[in-house]
């Protein structure tokens, strides 16, 4: 059942980076200097190589930290699942999702596609960035539904979507594995919307390591290495949250926790050994970056408000407690404050 929505994602993406690469060459008419080399006497390609790979190593440890630790949380005794604490933590998480989303990728997306590298008409002429963001967090929202409406159809009767309306009209309760009432157990949904999550973080995680990977600027490259390593930190911390929510083997979970640690370093080394032609102010990079930028916030935001948040605050759990409610919503906040803290230096 998964495997149709996560198909569709991944041909919608690829089909957004063949069409960027497509139609970047023909809205190109851009200043002669956004292709070349810049005169900054920072840029020392010699002297920047070794603080890449410094950048590589510290990095992967960051994210390694930062995705593993919510994983191994079952194994202290006051985070287990069905404790208040694990759950503020939880929303901690999520807002550090939706602190990404809001505070890095989308105005990462708004910069790069408003460049005056790019041609005046259209990309000056129409909020790409915005559209695209909307556009995908109304896709996510059809994958999601569709994936529940499939899932009902092959199962018992009786079990409705999980959908996230939240209302008078919506007293009609989820069985579950535990026989608690009002949380989601469709194990396959679950899965599906967690990969959504991580396809989103990584497509990110990929482009700032590119752009690290790409510059030549020694100056810019030493603040980024300690501003990545804090938000690869965060953001691992917000992924291992979700991870660690989703019916997978200990197995998967190790798997996902991996790609997401590796995918900046990735990045770092894609963008070095593509230095010699890639140019991060060249309008194809631009338009490329900033489209799959603005998918992402679009993926991001949705899953954080809709399946993470507000499932959370909806549930039985904290609908009984008004004490609860205010521990999560600063735990939330939180989260979404240091991820806006950081983006002032990634």
């Amino acid at each position: 059942m998964a495997t149709t929505p996560t198909l569709l994602m991944k041909t919608i993406f690829l089909v957004l980076i063949f069409v960027s690469f497509t139609i970047s060459p023909a809205t190109s008419t851009a200043p002669e200097d956004c292709a070349s080399e810049s005169a900054n006497p920072c840029v020392n390609k010699a002297k920047a190589l070794p603080l890449k790979v410094i950048a590589i190593a510290a990095i992967l440890v960051a994210s390694m930290i930062g995705v593993g630790a919510p994983l191994f949380s079952r194994n202290v005794p006051f985070l287990q699942p069905d404790g208040d604490i694990f759950t503020i933590v939880k929303c901690f998480a999520s807002g550090i999702i939706l602190g990404t989303g809001f505070m890095h990728v989308l105005p990462d997306s708004f910069e790069m596609l408003s460049s005056l590298c790019l041609q005046e008409n259209p990309w000056h002429k129409f909020p790409f960035s915005g559209f695209l963001a909307m556009l995908s967090g109304l896709i996510t929202l059809v994958i999601d539904s569709m994936a529940t409406s499939l899932y009902t159809s092959k199962h018992a009767a009786g079990i409705v979507p999980h959908g996230h309306g939240h209302g008078p009209g919506n007293d009609v309760t989820l069985p579950t594995k535990d026989g608690i009432p009002g949380v989601h157990n469709s194990c396959d949904i679950e899965s599906l919307l967690w990969l959504v999550l991580e396809l989103g973080i990584i497509v990110h995680s990929v482009v700032i390591g590119l752009s690290l990977g790409a510059t030549s600027d020694i100056c810019t490259i030493k603040g980024l290495i300690a501003a990545l390593c804090f938000h690869q930190m965060f953001e691992g911390m917000g992924l291992g949250g979700c991870i660690l929510q989703a019916e997978y083997t200990n197995m998967k979970k190790f798997v996902m926790a991996f790609f997401f640690a590796i995918t900046t370093p990735f990045g770092i080394a894609l963008g070095i050994a593509l230095s010699t032609v890639y140019r991060d102010n060249s309008p194809s990079a631009l338009i490329t970056v900033g489209l799959l930028d603005a998918c992402s916030a679009g993926l991001l935001i949705y899953m954080a408000l809709v399946d993470l948040l507000a499932a959370e605050f909806m549930g039985p759990k904290l609908q009984g407690s008004v004490k609860m409610q205010i521990k999560c919503f600063i735990a939330a906040l939180l989260g979404c404050g240091g991820m806006s803290v950081i983006a002032k230096w990634a």
